[in-house]
């Protein structure tokens, strides 16, 4: 793995103050990853959508300091100074400082905010480290001016897997591929690519409605769920199937096979909280309103002949994915029928998007 081409030679510090905003968003994975190995690498790879509503917005304030013994940061979360979150970024900092020594060189001032509920299951940590690492590849780009646009989306999308896995598949869209893998030209484990073949028009402007079951903070964070695969007795097992469906939907995905993208992606759903399911120990994100929900759509499939299907991230809310035909109908079903099932009767209707705006 070639990570040297990410430590920067040749920086300008003559810059005094800067502010720069990014809107990146969350993702949905239709292959999930579960498990990883230091630092931050996938023990199999993982395909997502890119979402366009669920998004971090944060700005970073960087002012040149005299002392750069140490990284200095403060961090404000939807308006409020916020320590609990300060050890998770703290800690991507430090693993990220041999490639951005800059931050050494600045007080910086973190501060944003979600279009959703944090730590809910709807990728906060992907949209929200994602959003810090375009941050920074601003301020670099301002330092090197010869950075390219291909090499600050790579190097961002490696910077914000350092923080979070998930985090690589937010920098671009609508489908991004984390890990190598030999059907993907390109892929890697060190950072997100974008799906790099035409993918059929059914799949084009993916409609993704979030319904939020439970918007509490999870019991069992994904760290420590990620770190539970290490001894899980279906692990390698559960690696080599995650791959050959990455193979299998990538052929779906081009062909517009709909009803084997179905398939696939609800037991990748599936797969993932049985994985939850036989840890040591083990533990359930899923709710009862998460399974009535799933129930509900494949009886509302099976009556109408819908291309609706379901996919769970880790967590109780269920991400209901249609095509952009469906639209009108499904969010009629939804807002009658599956909205009964949410937290307040809450729900985010989505679609894919195309990953970082600079605001």
């Amino acid at each position: 793995m070639n990570t040297a081409q990410f430590i920067p030679s040749a920086l300008n510090f003559s810059i005094e103050k800067a502010t720069y905003t990014w809107q990146t968003p969350s993702n949905i994975a239709l292959i999930k990853y579960w498990g990883k190995s230091k630092p931050q690498i996938p023990k199999n790879a993982s395909i997502s959508f890119t979402l366009n509503n669920c998004h971090t917005i944060t700005s970073i304030d960087f002012s040149k300091k005299s002392n750069t013994s140490e990284i200095i940061f403060e961090l404000f979360f939807e308006g409020e100074k916020k320590e609990a979150f300060k050890p998770k970024i703290a800690q991507f900092f430090d693993r990220i400082k041999e490639y951005c020594p800059y931050i050494f060189e600045y007080d910086m001032v973190i501060d944003s905010m979600n279009s959703f509920p944090h730590s809910s299951g709807i990728a906060s940590s992907a949209s929200g480290l994602s959003a810090i690492a375009m941050c920074l590849m601003s301020l670099e780009k301002e330092l090197n001016p010869n950075l390219t646009e291909k090499f600050i989306h790579q190097k961002a999308s490696f910077l914000a897997r350092l923080g979070s896995g998930s985090a690589s598949r937010s920098i671009e869209g609508p489908l991004v591929v984390w890990g190598e893998h030999p059907a993907i030209e390109g892929s890697s484990d060190l950072f997100g690519v974008k799906f790099p073949y035409a993918i059929h028009p059914i799949f084009e402007n993916y409609q993704d409605a979030i319904l939020l079951v439970d918007k509490g903070e999870k019991q069992v964070s994904s760290t420590v769920g990620h770190n539970l695969m290490h001894m899980h007795p279906y692990a390698d097992q559960r690696f080599i199937q995650a791959n050959e469906n990455l193979s299998k939907i990538s052929e779906i995905l081009q062909r517009g096979d709909i009803d084997a993208f179905i398939n696939i992606v609800e037991s990748e759903a599936l797969t993932l909280h049985a994985m939850m399911l036989t840890s040591n120990p083990y533990f359930i994100l899923m709710k009862p309103n998460t399974l009535e929900i799933i129930h509900k759509i494949w009886k509302f499939r099976e009556e109408t002949g819908s291309k609706i299907c379901f996919t769970l991230d880790a967590g109780a809310n269920v991400h209901v994915l249609y095509p952009e035909q469906e639209k009108e109908n499904i969010n009629n079903f939804i807002v009658k029928m599956l909205s009964n099932y949410c937290q307040k009767k809450q729900y985010i209707f989505d679609n894919s998007g195309f990953g970082a705006k600079k605001l």
